[in-house]
């Protein structure tokens, strides 16, 4: 597993996801306008929007049709970059606000600490009727926008749900059945017999030593599935709780069986792929079309499926990540900057138009409902893995609260999984012991 994140496709891809579908690209919804006007709660002037790379461009494909249908208004989005956007909406909203752009792009890392950090900061949408649009996202994204005071503080725009690529030849050479796989002890169940009928072949890589830097993604997809993460909805610590445990512990149980391999460095995940070292890849919709372009002489041996629940009858889908898009509660235009935002991620025709220009999966649900999402796909043996994406965000998952200590969380997560691995460390007593060091550092209570 690598730790790779959403942001490294939307920096070095431009096809996006919808290179998968075999149909052709969208057709954007309208045309063009202007506008001017400035002062006050505006609903006129320009509005400038930050975001990155093919993101950016996407959002730049919406601006005719909207301008078109709200005269008054025109939009500028600008490319701010990664990271340099996080530090440059830190310093703004440490400002006061000045400085920032009215409509601005956040991960789900991000936003519950800026809200933590910087109340009143964003502007609050629910005043705008963004309450309205609540049931059309994937179920367990709300939460991740709304504040104590159940007020929305932005619009989920793209949303990860957790897939389970595997490789079909590998498993095939083994006579076993991927789809199969209830839980993740049936792939444990199985190691001797893929291991014989694949030598030299691992599930997954890890970077086991974390570094440069912790690669956490495998064991917070399973603590996600199980609908936990490091902190609950409440902002209490959990990352030593039982869901933690099980998820750590079955990781250990999958290295200890000889199916995880280590993916050391910057690159080592990647070079394990090129290899054709793996044959499993637990990740989310970004990496659809990742894989695809990263590692095209394995097209048609990839399959896509259900990710195994962690327990028997547990969830089998978990939306590990999201982004979303906040308005800056001191821009002299809010309304008019709502009502882009509105119009951007509530329009199926919108995040389809941006989904075929920058590849961000949607967290719209009726966007669901276009032919393209159940185009067969030729690198994944003629799948079509856009609707097992969509059918897994419709289903949705639990709401996952980063906090705003997300990156403490991170670094201790880090080391005790790191203790697992090179120390046989107990996932127990590493994680409880990591628990406790960061309600040392943060303040916070342990659930």
């Amino acid at each position: 597993m690598s730790h790779l994140s959403r942001r490294d496709l939307l920096r070095s891809s431009g096809a996006g996801l919808l290179a998968l579908a075999a149909g052709g690209a969208l057709a954007a919804c309208g045309g063009s306008g202007s506008g001017g006007g400035s002062g006050g709660d505006a609903e006129t002037g320009t509005v400038t929007v930050w975001s990155w790379a093919t993101a950016a461009a996407a959002l730049r494909g919406v601006v005719p049709a909207f301008e078109k249908d709200n005269p008054g208004i025109k939009v500028d989005v600008q490319d701010i970059g990664n990271p340099a956007i996080w530090d440059k909406i830190t310093v703004g909203l440490a400002a006061g606000g000045q400085g920032l752009g009215d409509v601005l792009h956040i991960g789900c890392d991000y936003l519950p600490g800026y809200r933590e950090k910087f109340p009143g900061g964003l502007a609050d949408l629910s005043a705008y009727g963004a309450d309205a649009h609540k049931d059309k996202f994937a179920k367990g994204l709300w939460p991740v926008v709304t504040g104590q005071d159940g007020h929305a503080y932005a619009l989920p725009w793209e949303v990860n749900p957790l897939g389970f690529f595997y490789r079909k030849d590998c498993f095939d050479k083994a006579g076993l059945d991927p789809t199969a796989f209830a839980t993740w002890d049936d792939l444990i169940a199985v190691a001797d017999r893929f291991k014989a009928a694949n030598p030299g072949m691992s599930l997954i890589g890890i970077n086991k030593a974390a570094n440069p830097d912790p690669d956490l993604d495998f064991v917070q997809s399973l603590m996600q599935l199980q609908g936990a993460f490091y902190f609950d909805l409440q902002g209490r610590i959990t990352l030593g709780s039982e869901p933690g445990v099980r998820a750590l512990t079955t990781l250990q149980r999958l290295d200890r069986a000889g199916l995880v391999a280590d993916a050391p460095g910057d690159h080592g995940w990647a070079n394990l792929m090129k290899a054709g070292k793996l044959a499993i890849a637990p990740m989310p919709a970004w990496a659809a079309h990742y894989l695809e372009a990263k590692f095209s002489d394995q097209s048609g041996s990839w399959r896509l499926a259900k990710p195994p629940a962690v327990t028997a009858g547990g969830n089998r889908t978990a939306l590990v990540n999201s982004t979303h898009l906040a308005v800056a509660a001191a821009s002299p235009r809010r309304r008019a900057a709502w009502k882009f935002v509105e119009y951007a991620l509530t329009r199926p025709a919108s995040v389809n138009a941006m989904f075929a220009a920058g590849g961000v999966f949607p967290a719209l649900v009726p966007a669901y409902a276009d032919p393209m999402y159940s185009a067969p796909s030729a690198y994944y043996g003629g799948q079509p893995v856009l609707r097992t994406f969509a059918d897994l965000a419709t289903t949705g998952g639990d709401p996952t609260n980063y906090s705003g200590d997300y990156a403490r969380a991170l670094k201790l997560a880090g080391d005790a999984q790191t203790k697992v691995f090179l120390k046989d460390g107990d996932p127990a007593a590493v994680l409880q012991d990591a628990a406790k060091q960061l309600a040392q550092q943060t303040g916070r209570t342990i659930a």
